[in-house]
């Protein structure tokens, strides 16, 4: 069985689980989530836990669909209670981010601003160098900032991009380190 999906997932207060047949809906008071239960997989809900176990053990990937199902269910849990978010950081001469409306605004260097519309649940905030992706959905706010970072992401020689904050870039020497120890 699966070291992960073997502990029950504890049901945070004001959060609500409701069983549909294999739908499993999580009702908090940031908003509604919910998930299909995968076939090789089975839940109840008891006293105020959620437990997972194998529809059949001998199947190929009864136990990763386990782990993964109780990572998703405890993932909405926290997202329906505390919500997520990432943060990404803008380096580089005259890049700058903004918000109109909902959507954000990127000058990132292009001859015009790239504009990223949000898909529903996510909220954008600037401040700074520092753009605050925000929602309740795990994947989906993790999704929107690969998005975003993949338009401009950091360069090895510069370090100018989108990058994630605390993430470390690796940087490289240019082609004048490289000359000096050179023969003439």
């Amino acid at each position: 069985m699966s070291k992960i999906g073997k502990k029950p997932v504890d049901i945070s207060e004001g959060v609500t689980v409701s069983m549909e047949a294999a739908v499993v809906k999580v009702n908090g008071p940031k908003g509604i989530l919910s998930f299909k239960i995968p076939q090789g997989v089975s839940a109840k809900v008891s006293d105020g836990k959620i437990e997972l176990s194998e529809k059949n053990p001998q199947a190929n990937n009864s136990r990763a669909l386990l782990g993964l199902t109780r990572s998703i269910i405890s993932n909405m849990i926290a997202g329906v209670s505390l919500g997520f978010e990432k943060r990404l950081e803008l380096s580089g001469v005259g890049y700058r981010a903004q918000v109109s409306g909902e959507d954000l605004m990127l000058f990132l260097g292009f001859s015009h601003p790239v504009k990223v519309s949000p898909d529903e649940g996510i909220k954008f905030l600037v401040s700074d160098n520092s753009i605050i992706i925000s929602g309740i959905d795990k994947a989906l706010v993790g999704n929107t900032a690969a998005k975003i970072r993949a338009i401009r992401p950091p360069e090895p020689y510069k370090g100018k991009g989108i990058k994630y904050q605390g993430e470390v870039i690796r940087r490289k020497a240019g082609k004048a380190a490289k000359a000096v120890g050179g023969v003439k």
